[in-house]
């Protein structure tokens, strides 16, 4: 008796499971190598012919004047450490929350992260590297933070350090509570703080001497 060599489980239009399951895979495959590569090409293409509307701005940074040109999305933060290369300046968040890109507006502290740069336009930003006199002659705060190991790994210090020159210079002789109030916009991973309040203690004597 000869076997039926027809073949197996075809459809009913003629395609057979094995047929079907590798068609379905090599579209599976096409779609995944050549429709998302068109994707990106087109992606990229718009990214390169978008012209952005630069406004130009003039600033002064730790009393040095600047005049720059910005896209009006940029923030103040991004400006500093991209374009003038103040790098002090820290970006943790990027939303308002942490207070590592603290900096000083017209004498008070704000997140840079959270201010256009074409908002700042005629006015003056003190960054922490405005802070020392010179590399050998540090601020009083700066000096007292070495002093009570008032920082580890450093990424924060920079934004409390610019929260704090404002609040010493309005109150010279702060209880704790009133410093831990004062530093509560700024989070430190590391120190648990109390450290840091310690420091606060040794700047404000400084200062007041």
């Amino acid at each position: 008796m000869k076997k039926d060599k027809r073949n197996p489980k075809k459809s009913s239009k003629g395609v057979s499971r094995r047929g079907f399951l590798a068609g379905v895979g090599t579209a599976v495959v096409s779609s995944a190598v050549i429709g998302t590569g068109a994707q990106s090409a087109e992606a990229q293409i718009l990214r390169v012919s978008r012209q952005e509307e630069l406004q130009d701005i003039a600033i002064t940074v730790n009393g040095v004047k600047y005049q720059v040109s910005v896209e009006p999305r940029w923030t103040l933060a991004e400006v500093l450490r991209d374009h003038l290369g103040l790098t002090g300046t820290k970006i943790g968040c990027n939303a308002g929350e942490c207070g590592a890109c603290t900096v000083l507006l017209d004498g008070k502290n704000v997140y840079s992260c959270s201010q256009l740069a074409v908002w700042v336009d005629g006015k003056s930003v003190t960054t922490v590297e405005g802070l020392a006199q010179s590399q050998s002659e540090l601020h009083p705060l700066q000096q007292a933070f070495w002093e009570a190991h008032g920082l580890q790994c450093g990424f924060c210090t920079p934004g409390i350090l610019m929260t704090l020159v404002p609040f010493l210079e309005e109150n010279p002789d702060p209880t704790e509570a009133e410093i831990r109030e004062a530093i509560s916009g700024n989070l430190c991973r590391c120190t648990g703080y109390q450290h840091i309040v310690e420091a606060v203690k040794i700047a404000a004597e400084k200062m007041r001497d």
